[in-house]
């Protein structure tokens, strides 16, 4: 188990959350920084368990791919089975392209998506490490 290296993902992920938090809030309205920082929050959580288990994991954006890593036990894998939705905006959402624009409250959902997935992790990856 390797708890340090796992803390600091899930830092990076934190801070990825509240700047995502503080964009959101900031009375102007960037739904694709939102959505990516949204995601990038969920990808460093998943590694930050991925880290702790001492996993190799691929250099990929695709959730699912780096859920289905996790070794059986964890809750968070029966919690979230398809993170799809929230995937598609680790580069779609950063590049002009046929993908319509994000609206608020698809940015509104994607936060509150990933901060489910931090929230979860957070509080399991936390558990463990007591243990």
């Amino acid at each position: 188990m390797n708890a340090g290296e796992a803390r600091k993902w899930l830092d990076y992920a934190a801070k990825d959350l509240h700047a995502a938090h503080t964009l959101f809030e900031s009375g102007e309205f960037f739904p694709r920084q939102i959505s990516f920082l949204a995601q990038q929050c969920a990808e460093k959580s998943v590694k930050a368990v991925l880290v702790f288990e001492q996993v190799n994991f691929p250099k990929s954006h695709d959730l699912d791919r780096l859920r289905d890593l996790i070794p059986e036990g964890w809750e968070f894998k029966e919690a979230f089975p398809d993170l799809a939705e929230l995937t598609i905006w680790a580069v779609e959402s950063r590049y002009p392209g046929d993908t319509p624009d994000v609206t608020e409250n698809e940015a509104q959902e994607t936060l509150a998506l990933a901060e489910s997935v931090f929230d979860t992790i957070r509080t399991e990856l936390n558990r463990r490490i007591v243990e």
